[in-house]
């Protein structure tokens, strides 16, 4: 996708009508918001939802530049993570099989219809899956019960190529606090040469609605402390909307303990050196009552959640990766 097309990716419309309220809440007329877009199009490579999603039209010249767009992203990604590796993580599959270490549940896929029975038999409840999908896209939740039809069932997953996994049994803290998904953590690792660090750490949360917690699916985010675990101050969905408590189960967000925490730190930095050419991954997470197992691992994390709940721009993130592979590889890489 070049950057023209995924700047004016999206509803030109729909972004004109956002700008009609903006200008409103900010008394700043529509062809002064749209022009400062445009600037921040040009300096950033900032697309609809990224002006709109980090109130860029609020931002100084300044705030503005330190923002992670989809053009840094492309830039930093090839230098961390290499794409000429990504089927490690991102053919889900094969993260399961090459994590299982750290996974605790059943998959199936591309397996005989006498596998999928057994499968089926072990699972009541379990997700679907498409193998390469991204922010929760065509992620659904069934019961086994409600397959009436096993051989068209099994034709649906050869047809679409789809898996599925056994249903995650979160902590119940974690249940407490949204019982309609398993909320993951997400969080960013740095991994080189037997070294490894979290740099940044936030919990998804489903809206109570949705079986998934994406945070393009309506969950919402909430920054983790990195030494206590405890999450730190509201929750944000991608629409910007605040919550000081669940919409559904009414808990607080602010203090809330994660459990397992020490587990979950010790887990990822030890994951983040299996693959000695990805340095950079997101983890999902999710917390069990024996200590915690991975969803997935992604290769090129996002920055939308980290800069949403960070209420700033983070390139600080990538040089300060880039600094530290600078220093391992002798070379010179800039963001």
């Amino acid at each position: 996708m070049s950057l023209i097309s995924y700047a004016m990716r999206g509803s030109l419309k729909n972004f004109w009508n956002k700008l009609d309220k903006i200008s409103k809440e900010t008394n700043k007329s529509k062809i002064v918001l749209f022009n400062k877009f445009f600037n921040c199009f040009l300096k950033i490579g900032s697309g609809y939802s990224d002006f709109l999603n980090y109130e860029l039209y609020n931002k100084t010249a300044k705030e503005i530049k330190e923002y992670v767009t989809i053009k840094d992203q492309d830039k930093f990604y090839e230098i961390a993570s290499p794409s000429a590796y990504k089927t490690f993580f991102t053919i889900k599959p094969n993260f399961l099989k090459n994590f299982q270490k750290y996974i605790t549940r059943d998959f199936f896929y591309n397996g005989d219809i006498k596998e999928l029975e057994e499968f089926l038999k072990n699972n009541k409840e379990f997700m679907i899956k498409p193998i390469d999908g991204l922010g929760g896209s065509g992620v659904d939740k069934m019961l086994t019960k409600n397959i009436k039809n096993i051989e068209e069932f099994y034709q649906k997953l050869k047809d679409e190529n789809l898996f599925l996994e056994g249903y995650v049994i979160q902590h119940k803290d974690m249940n407490e606090l949204c019982s309609s998904s398993v909320n993951t953590i997400r969080i960013m690792t740095y991994g080189y040469n037997n070294k490894s660090e979290i740099l940044f750490a936030a919990l998804r949360v489903g809206n109570g609605k949705h079986p998934v917690d994406n945070f393009h699916k309506g969950g919402m985010g909430i920054l983790i402390d990195l030494e206590t675990g405890k999450l730190i101050g509201n929750a944000y969905d991608k629409d910007l909307n605040e919550f000081t408590n669940h919409p559904t189960t009414k808990i607080k967000f602010d203090g809330f303990q994660i459990p397992n925490w020490d587990i979950v730190k010790k887990t990822v930095k030890e994951a983040a050196l299996i693959n000695k050419n990805i340095h950079v991954v997101g983890w999902d997470v999710a917390i069990t009552e024996e200590g915690c197992t991975f969803i997935e691992g992604n290769r090129r994390p996002g920055f939308d959640l980290v800069q949403v709940l960070s209420k700033r721009g983070r390139k600080d993130i990538m040089r300060n990766v880039i600094a530290k592979i600078n220093e391992e590889e002798n070379t010179n890489y800039k963001i």
